[in-house]
């Protein structure tokens, strides 16, 4: 079942705050630069705007192939408090991040990514 944008307010966030923490939390498991590797989890250079689960080479879940989403600051920002409770059945292995501002700050640098 497709799973709806949420409606919410995403605060500003900060690129370089949003570096730092996608290196602390992130990078064990995902790259962020164009044409990075695939880890445990898939790549994430212009994940913004792209279909949940499209992206060639990277075994996702079928959750994840199935959502329905279009990865935007609305999505990422309400999937990285809990992205199991989020997306039932990802395979994506995380605790989730529950302050507001790193996960704006998160999402800023994601967009930034592309």
């Amino acid at each position: 079942m497709p799973i709806p944008e949420p409606d919410v307010e995403v605060p500003e966030g900060d690129v370089k705050k949003g570096a730092k923490l996608f290196k602390a939390k992130c990078a064990q498991c995902h790259t962020c630069e164009k044409g990075g590797n695939a880890k445990q989890g898939p790549p994430l250079w212009g994940v913004m705007g792209r279909q949940s689960g499209s992206l060639d080479g990277f075994a996702y879940s079928e959750a994840n192939k199935n959502s329905g989403i279009i990865w935007s600051d609305k999505h990422m920002f309400e999937y990285l408090v809990n992205p199991k409770k989020y997306m039932p059945g990802t395979k994506m292995v995380f605790a989730g991040i529950k302050k507001a501002g790193e996960r704006a700050d998160l999402c800023t640098y994601m967009n930034a990514q592309r």
